[in-house]
């Protein structure tokens, strides 16, 4: 009796899984079929918001379905994904957000499930990072910075748009891996802490490509490194901070990414992000994003997916190690 019980159970266990999956990819085969509502987790003007407005402009181009995009700025991104999160899980309710949206589950107590509640789409561009100093700085590479940091623990000030963003941990990061005692400076915003750098008050900063570029090719700030996993086409000519100071590991990728609400149909997910790709990987939009100082990515759900969860460790472990506070 008990065996033909079990045996029913999986039976049916598995006729309900076959159904679910039919489900699934009927609404795959159908979507979209109305309007889509893109959330910007970013205020208006930034690379995030400039690069969802690209997507959405496009998507409605290619679909014949109009998306319809908003700005929700606040609390480093959570309200935002916040919204995505509790949204229907259909697929048309998307986000777009930056690469904070793995840092801020470590920063902050956050009203949703950062591992259940947000389904990964695609990576779809970043914001190359570029390490600038000051030109009083007595260095000219990596290599330098940090010997010449080593003899003076604690003195070298660097600069960041704020406790616990991106670029803060970023070189909290290169601190670690280094054994270097830098001691930082948070301010409001990205471009008083270049202002700070330029200034000759500040030693260091990261920063984008595009916001330091001005400073550094007319010689009011020294580019060392760039900051990412690899070269940027943006600036081929400059090694990464991994490869000009044997730091095998280090790489900070500030990434914009499309995300849908947790239980999303994988079939609807992977069908918006096959768009997205096509979007990003089309020559005029990437002549368009280099312009702006991005290089485009368009990676795969699963690889994306693998990236979201990695980083979330990661920055876990910078802001514990650090002790991170954000008021």
């Amino acid at each position: 009796m008990d065996s033909i019980s079990s045996a029913t159970r999986n039976t049916l266990c598995l006729l309900a899984a076959l159904g679910s999956a039919g489900m699934a990819h009927g609404q795959a085969e159908n979507y979209p079929s109305k309007q889509i509502r893109m959330i910007i987790a970013l205020a208006p003007g930034g690379g995030v918001d400039t690069t969802g407005r690209l997507i959405g402009q496009r998507l409605s181009e290619m679909w014949g379905q109009s998306v319809v995009a908003e700005n929700r700025p606040g609390a480093g991104g959570t309200i935002a994904t916040d919204l995505m999160a509790r949204a229907a899980p259909d697929g048309y309710t998307m986000l777009v957000n930056s690469s904070g949206i793995t840092i801020t589950p470590s920063l902050m107590k956050i009203p949703y499930d950062a591992a259940k509640d947000i389904l990964p789409v695609t990576m779809a561009a970043i914001s190359p990072g570029v390490m600038v100093v000051h030109p009083s700085v007595p260095v000219k590479n990596v290599k330098e910075l940090i010997a010449f940091a080593k003899s003076k623990p604690g003195e070298l000030l660097f600069s960041s748009s704020g406790q616990g963003t991106a670029q803060h941990l970023t070189i909290e990061l290169f601190n670690q891996m280094t054994g270097l005692k830098m001691t930082h400076v948070p301010y409001k915003g990205t471009a008083p802490s270049i202002t700070d750098v330029v200034g000759g008050r500040i030693a260091l900063t990261v920063a984008s490509v595009i916001s330091t570029r001005p400073m550094f090719t007319t010689g009011k700030l020294r580019a060392l490194a760039t900051v990412g996993t690899k070269r940027t086409p943006a600036l081929p000519e400059y090694p990464t901070v991994a490869e000009a100071a044997g730091l095998p590991g280090f790489g900070v990728d500030q990434w914009y990414g499309v995300f849908l609400p947790g239980q999303t149909p994988k079939a609807i997910a992977v069908k918006l992000q096959g768009a997205v790709a096509k979007i990003m990987l089309d020559p005029t939009t990437r002549k368009t994003l280099l312009g702006q100082g991005l290089d485009v990515v368009a990676n795969s759900q699963d690889e994306f997916a693998k990236v979201y969860a990695a980083e979330i460790v990661r920055w876990g472990k910078v802001v514990r190690a650090v002790g991170v506070e954000v008021k």
